[in-house]
């Protein structure tokens, strides 16, 4: 059985890390800067919409100062992965809105212009009480809650709105698109009328305003009101209603905003840097000094935190502090979270699983060797003393030993932590319980590791040599700090022995390295030895453009599958490429990257390597036969550094609107703009000039070929485009497209539009005016449209009716010949006579555009078109980018059925 730890009555502390605390003097200026930002962008967002990522990127620099690049990075990544009303509930007191106000604002400013969209709700107690007090009224509390009657609730529901008002304003003032939402959010009934009389009990959380709110890309801002089912309005408790509302949202971080910054010790009079919960209630609820809020608080959040994922956290923070509590391992506040219990083991045999433990010990390392040099090292610990540190899922695993000749100290052997592990703080606890069971230790670290800094907090010495650094804590005597010194000099890490796992896997891996090396010396055919098939992709000749496939519909063709890239990142330049791209993909949860999946799997030239997803992080990815991946979840920093490193050829962009302009700039750091491809598939670059639009229907192929930066286009614009090109210099007028799509269009988080409960016998419009693909078929064709976006009960799929008045009379048979020459040796558009169905083209690889019939006045013609929106909609579309980019031909691996 594993030995569970006691915290001994000890509040592990979070790392105050020297080397990134902030000058008091650039804390004052902090609400400043954000305020300079929001002024600055207010005409921007004035003349447009979208967000501007130069703001963004500002914003992030000025985050950068209260942290290190790595921390602000991981943490703005980590809160941008979920949907924009998962990021944080933020309950503001009525204090803060009175004595605050700039503050509060200037820190919401700064979540708003990095794209993230905290979900407000505030209160108006003191303000309350003022109120009543001045009217003559006296305030009456029964066990801590505001009796309230008529007249009270009349004067709470004024001042509520005025405050909210108050809010609003002011973030407005800043740059900051802020909706005020003032019922309708929460529903109750009495929480017991006689003794309270009108104070409810929230029993109904409706996210449907919040999200509107979000949609529309504006900050919520809530009033604690409930009302009845009869509409009867009541007060409710802030803290009640922040909790309630993170119960149904489910957010990474619940924030709760007070004048104090946070819980404090009252006995040490010390602020409670973090609490786990799993590990220290018991402890904190048995000590006298916590007791009246300070109790209340922490048990309140205990049940709060019992009913939400583990990763959500409940941080009490001064508004000013807020930035640094969000995104710098320090914060600022107190954190409170559930946690993970620390265990200890003294031997292998307490390991319940010891093949968990060798794959804990692998994990990350790059050595061929490593699965054989951590046998051989778990193997030699049976017959050693030691002492391992982990927390139950094994997030974080620290191995030390005890002193063993030379200087008195115990050496810390490995210590490997997954992201989850540093996001949610498990480091420090197991490096607090290391410190309280050796006085001393030893250790060593890459210099280039990603998390040197926090190494530096945690010692009080540290020397570099040769690309390693020492560090130590507890020396005293002079004479065992010089001994140190010059063993590690002389030495470097051989001086800890093979006790030290880093140091034996470094040696396998340069061993390893070698071998590789002297192997290919010896046989060059080994340098083409890879994991699957590469077959090299057949010339294609003239002939060969003339075989029969279902989307061509003449032996001519403009042959466009045959270009290649000029400058391909990889391989000959003056022949066809036949070396297998390299491709990771970001954001692989989704049905869009489970298409692209099985495409690549059936690709002869491409090579996956990598699959990003938070949600499915650990798990083995399924539907890929070439080799075995399991899902990682990829930060900025990781993909600079494999971007560094020339891992990858072609990056995927998977991810929602708004969230991968982090990893584009990790690709961009790590080599520059002209080395690896990337393709996104969302929306974010498709008006960046210095991005190629891929659409090779309608594109120049070559300019496709040519880039390395890809925005693909939408599922919906492709097929609209595809359906009203060849009408263009004939239109008379805006087109208006009809278009509805299978709820697969909606994703896969729960939303009304794929909900097939809600679909069922229904039809459902949305964004009907200003939809994003509406300005994108708009400036891709040079003319207005006007779109109108539906989602109906079938999964994938999507129909378009587009109807376009014409400037003179034209025939339908005459419309028609227009598509077929248009579209000639197209192998991904068929053009037909009748329209087009759904159900023809689900889980194809093209584009049907049938129908063509005009008015009796020849003025007005109907076109329909049909796409498959996860296929050439989306991933098929990425396919045939991917092929031209890289220098395959353009239908590799597509099937044409």
């Amino acid at each position: 059985m594993l030995a569970l730890r006691s915290t001994a009555g000890v509040v592990v502390r979070r790392a105050r890390t020297a080397a990134r605390r902030v000058p008091s003097t650039f804390a004052r200026t902090l609400p400043k800067a954000a305020t300079a930002v929001a002024l600055s962008t207010r005409r921007e967002y004035a003349a447009s919409a979208s967000y501007t990522f130069s703001t963004r990127s500002t914003v992030v620099q000025l985050l950068s100062n209260i942290g290190s690049k790595r921390e602000v990075q991981q943490y703005l990544s980590h809160f941008s992965s979920v949907s924009s009303q998962q990021f944080a509930v933020i309950k503001v007191g009525g204090a803060i809105i009175t004595e605050h106000l700039e503050s509060l604002t200037s820190a919401l400013a700064f979540l708003y212009h990095v794209g993230l969209f905290p979900v407000v709700v505030h209160g108006a107690g003191p303000q309350l009480n003022k109120l009543l007090e001045d009217a003559g009224v006296e305030p009456q509390f029964e066990e801590g809650i505001r009796v309230t009657d008529g007249k009270t609730l009349a004067v709470a529901r004024k001042l509520f709105l005025e405050e909210n008002l108050k809010l609003v304003e002011k973030l407005e003032e800043m740059g900051v698109r802020a909706r005020p939402i003032t019922s309708g959010v929460f529903g109750a009934d009495y929480l017991d009328k006689e003794k309270y009389n009108l104070v409810g009990k929230i029993n109904n959380v409706d996210k449907g305003p919040i999200e509107a709110a979000i949609n529309a890309g504006c900050l919520p801002i809530l009033t604690s009101m409930a009302e009845t089912p009869e509409g009867q309005v009541l007060n409710v408790n802030a803290d009640v209603a922040a909790g309630e509302l993170a119960r149904e949202l489910q957010p990474l971080k619940i924030v709760y905003l007070s004048e104090k910054g946070g819980l404090f010790n009252a006995d040490t009079n010390e602020k409670i840097s973090a609490i786990n919960l799993d590990e220290e209630y018991d402890y904190l609820m048995s000590q006298w000094w916590c007791r009246y809020g300070t109790r209340l608080k922490i048990k309140e959040t205990k049940q709060l935190l019992d009913g939400l994922p583990r990763t959500s956290s409940v941080a009490i923070i001064h508004p000013a502090d807020l930035q640094k509590e969000l995104f710098t391992d320090t914060g600022a506040g107190t954190l409170i979270r559930r946690g993970n219990k620390l265990n200890t083991s003294t031997s292998i045999s307490q390991f319940e699983d010891i093949e968990k433990l060798k794959e804990v010990l692998v994990r990350d390392r790059e050595s061929l060797d490593a699965r054989a040099t951590v046998d051989r090292y778990v193997e030699g610990l049976k017959n050693r003393e030691f002492k391992a540190y982990f927390d139950e899922p094994m997030d974080a695993l620290a191995i030390v030993l005890p002193p063993s000749g030379g200087p008195s100290l115990a050496n810390l052997a490995t210590f490997t932590i997954t992201k989850s592990g540093w996001l949610t703080n498990v480091a420090d606890n197991v490096f607090a319980a290391i410190k309280k069971d050796h006085p001393k230790l030893v250790w060593t670290v890459k210099e280039d590791d990603e998390n040197l800094t926090w190494f530096f907090d945690k010692a009080e010495g540290s020397l570099s040599k040769d690309g390693e650094v020492m560090f130590w804590y507890g020396i005293e005597n002079g004479d065992e700090v010089k001994e140190l010194m010059t063993e590690f000099t002389k030495h470097g890490r051989a001086m800890l022995g093979d006790a030290n796992l880093e140091a034996r896997l470094h040696r396998a891996a340069r061993a390893a390295s070698g071998m590789s090396a002297s192997m290919k010396q010896a046989s060059p055919q080994l340098q083409q030895a890879r994991a699957f098939s590469t077959t090299a992709r057949r010339p294609i000749s003239e002939a060969s453009r003339t075989t029969p496939r279902p989307f061509a519909f003449s032996s001519s063709s403009r042959g466009y599958a045959t270009t290649t890239n000029p400058n391909p990142p990889f391989g000959n330049k003056n022949s066809s490429n036949t070396q297998p791209a390299k491709v990771a993909l970001i954001g692989a949860r989704g049905y869009t990257g489970q298409a692209l999946i099985n495409l690549l799997n059936s690709h002869p030239n491409m090579d996956l390597r990598h699959v990003s997803s938070r949600e499915l992080a650990g798990q083995k990815l399924k539907g890929y036969e070439k080799r075995d991946i399991t899902y990682e979840n990829l930060t900025p920093e990781d993909v600079r550094r494999m971007e560094e490193k020339g891992e990858i050829d072609c990056w995927v962009m998977a991810l929602p609107n708004g969230v991968c302009k982090p990893f584009v700039d990790a690709v961009d750091q790590g080599k520059g703009p002209q080395n690896s491809v990337i393709v996104d598939l969302s929306a974010d670059y498709r008006f960046d000039n210095k991005w190629t639009y891929g659409l090779p229907e309608l594109v120049n192929r070559s300019d496709i070929a040519k880039a390395t930066r890809i925005a693909n286009p939408g599922c919906y614009a492709t097929a609209a485009q595809l359906g009203i090109a060849p009408l263009v210099p004939f239109l008379g007028g805006q087109a208006t497209i009809f278009g509805v799509s299978g709820y697969s269009g909606a994703g896969t988080k729960p939303s009304p539009k794929n909900d097939v409960e809600n679909l069922a016998n229904n039809i459902i419009p949305y964004s009907l005016t200003d939809h994003i693909h509406e300005r994108e078929i708009s400036s891709q064709l040079g003319v207005e449209v006007a779109f109108v976006p539906h989602v109906a009960m079938w999964f994938q799929g999507i129909h378009h009716t587009i109807s376009m008045p014409l400037k003179e009379k034209m025939t339908s048979r005459d419309i028609r010949n227009l598509y077929q020459e248009r579209y000639a040796g197209e192998r991904l558009v068929k053009v037909i006579g009748e329209s087009p169905s759904v159900k023809a083209i689900s889980g194809k690889h093209g584009v049907e555009i049938g129908g063509f019939g005009v008015h009796s006045s020849g003025k007005r013609v109907v076109v329909c078109a049909t796409i498959d929106n996860l296929l050439k909609g989306a991933a098929t579309q990425c396919l045939q980018n991917m092929n031209l980019a890289l220098g395959f031909a353009e239908y590799e691996g597509i099937p044409l059925d």
